[in-house]
C-alpha cells in the first residue's frame, strides 16, 4: 500500500489553495488571446471551442487522466533496468475513487492539475482555429487530457522515470519542471503542431509560391487584456508549482513572484524592441506573444534563479519567439493563427533548458542540464510522434477539418448559426468570393 500523506500545515495549505484558485485566470487570459487573434467571423467559435475544450478536459481528467498521472504516493506501473525501478504510469483508480479530498498534498495536486490540463488543451485550440470542427476538437481534447498530458505529467511530477534520473543516475534532481513549462506548455504546443499538420493551413494563408499572407486578428484590445489576466493566473501557477513540486516554502514565494514578473516584462520589451528595429513599428500581436512566452519560460525556473537571471531569460524568450514564428510560418509553412506553437512549445523548451543552464542550489550542475536535455528529447522524440499518431488515427474516423463552405462562411455562422458581432459586418467581400 502507498504511504499516506499528512495534511499540510494550515497556513501553507491556505496559501497553496489561494495560489491554485488564481490559475483559472491564466486559462481565461489564453481564451481571450485566442479569440482576439481570430478573424471576427470566427470569434464566437473560438471562445466556444475554448469553453468546450475546457469542459471535456475536466471530465476526461476526472475519468482516467488522474489515474494515469497519479500522485507520488499512489500505486504505479514500473519496469526494472539494472535492478532499478522506472515508473512509467500511474495505476490509480478511475473516477477518483477512494481519493480523499482533504488538506493533503495529493488533493491539492489534483485541483492544480485540473486547472493545468485546461491550460494545456487551450493551446491546440488556438492553433487549429478557423478550420477545426468543434466536435472533432472535443474528441481530440479528450485524448490529450485523458492520456498524453497525464502520462508525461506522471513522468515529471509523480516520481516517474524522468524525475528518477536523479536517484537512478545521479543527474541532479532529475528532470525539473515545477510549474509546467514542459508538462503543460510544451506538451500542449507539440500537440498543437500535430493538429495543424493534419488540418493544413487556412484557405488563402499561403500563396502558390508558399509565401504566408497576413490574416490579422480582429481585436488587439481583447488580446492584450488577456495578457493581463494571464499574468495573474501565472503568479498562482508558479507559486503552487513551487510549493507542491519543488518543495518551496511559503517564505520563498516572493522570489517566485518577482522572477515571474521580471521574466514576462523583459520578454515583452525585447519583442517590442526587435519588431521596432526590424519592421519600423511595434506589433501588438507579437508583443502579446512575447509576454506569454516570458510567462511560459518562467514556469520552469522561477524558483531556481536570481532576479537578474530571470531578466536575461525573459529577454532571450522575447527574441526567441519572433524567430520561432518566422520558422513556423516561412520554413515549415505551418498556419498557426495565435502563434501558440512558437509561444508554448519553443518557450517551454527554452524555459526547461534555461533551468539547466542557470539553476541554483540543488538544481545546479552539469547533471541537471543533462536531465533537462533528456526531457526535451522525450518531448520531441516521443510526445510529438505519439500526439500526431493519435490525431492522425482520429482523423481517419472523424474528419477534423471543416468543409470549404464552412471556411467561406466563417466558423460562427457555419457551426454556431450566429456571429459574435451580429450588429456589424464581420466579413469582407474577398473572403466571400473564395
Amino acid at each position: 500500500m502507498p504511504p499516506e500523506q499528512a495534511a499540510l500545515p494550515d497556513f501553507t495549505f491556505c496559501v497553496t489553495l489561494l495560489a491554485i484558485l488564481l490559475v483559472p485566470f491564466a486559462a481565461a487570459g489564453l481564451s481571450l488571446i485566442n479569440t482576439g487573434l481570430n478573424r471576427s467571423r470566427s470569434a464566437a467559435h473560438a471562445i466556444v471551442t475554448s469553453t468546450s475544450a475546457s469542459a471535456v478536459a475536466l471530465l476526461a481528467y476526472f475519468v482516467c487522466g488522474f489515474a494515469v498521472q497519479a500522485s507520488a504516493v499512489q500505486p504505479m506501473h514500473a519496469f526494472y533496468i539494472g535492478g532499478k525501478p522506472w515508473n512509467w504510469s500511474g495505476a490509480g483508480p478511475f473516477f477518483l475513487r477512494g481519493l480523499q479530498l482533504d488538506a493533503s498534498p495529493s488533493s491539492l495536486i489534483l485541483l492544480l492539475q485540473m486547472f493545468s490540463v485546461v491550460i494545456a488543451v487551450l493551446i491546440p485550440a488556438a492553433s487549429g482555429a478557423e478550420r477545426w470542427r468543434l466536435g472533432a476538437s472535443c474528441v481530440s481534447t479528450a485524448l490529450l487530457a485523458g492520456w498524453t498530458y497525464p502520462l508525461f505529467a506522471h513522468w515529471v511530477w509523480s516520481n516517474g522515470w524522468l524525475a528518477q534520473l536523479g536517484t537512478n543516475y545521479g543527474l541532479g534532481r532529475g528532470f525539473l519542471d515545477p510549474a509546467g513549462a514542459a508538462s503543460i506548455h510544451a506538451v500542449g504546443g507539440f500537440t498543437a503542431l500535430s493538429i495543424v499538420w493534419i488540418l493544413g493551413p487556412r484557405s488563402g494563408k499561403f500563396t502558390l509560391d508558399g509565401i504566408p499572407t497576413a490574416m490579422p486578428g480582429h481585436n488587439a484590445v481583447v488580446v492584450l487584456f488577456g495578457c493581463m489576466l494571464a499574468l495573474v493566473g501565472w503568479l498562482g501557477l508558479n507559486a503552487a508549482g513551487a510549493i507542491l513540486f519543488a518543495n518551496a516554502g511559503v517564505s520563498e514565494l516572493v522570489a517566485v513572484f518577482v522572477n515571474t514578473l521580471l521574466c514576462a516584462a523583459a520578454a515583452v520589451l525585447a519583442t517590442l524592441a526587435v519588431t521596432r528595429i526590424r519592421f519600423g513599428k511595434a506589433d501588438a500581436s507579437l508583443s502579446a506573444n512575447g509576454w506569454v512566452t516570458g510567462l511560459v519560460g518562467s514556469s520552469a525556473l522561477c524558483h531556481f534563479v536570481k532576479p537578474a537571471e530571470a531578466v536575461l531569460i525573459g529577454l532571450v524568450a522575447g527574441v526567441l519567439v519572433l524567430f520561432a514564428v518566422e520558422i513556423v510560418e516561412l520554413r515549415m509553412r505551418v498556419d498557426d493563427p495565435a502563434g501558440a506553437i512558437s509561444v508554448h512549445a519553443a518557450g517551454g523548451i527554452w524555459g526547461i533548458l534555461a533551468l539547466g543552464i542557470f539553476g541554483r542550489g540543488s538544481a545546479a550542475g552539469p547533471g541537471q542540464l543533462v536531465a533537462q536535455l533528456l526531457g526535451i528529447a522525450t518531448l520531441i522524440g516521443f510526445v510529438l510522434p505519439m500526439s500526431y499518431g493519435l490525431n492522425w488515427a482520429l482523423n481517419r474516423f472523424l474528419a477534423q477539418r471543416v468543409s470549404p463552405e464552412g471556411e467561406r462562411q466563417g466558423m460562427d455562422l457555419y457551426e454556431l448559426g450566429a456571429g459574435a458581432y451580429p450588429d456589424f459586418v464581420t466579413q469582407r467581400d474577398e473572403y466571400m468570393r473564395r
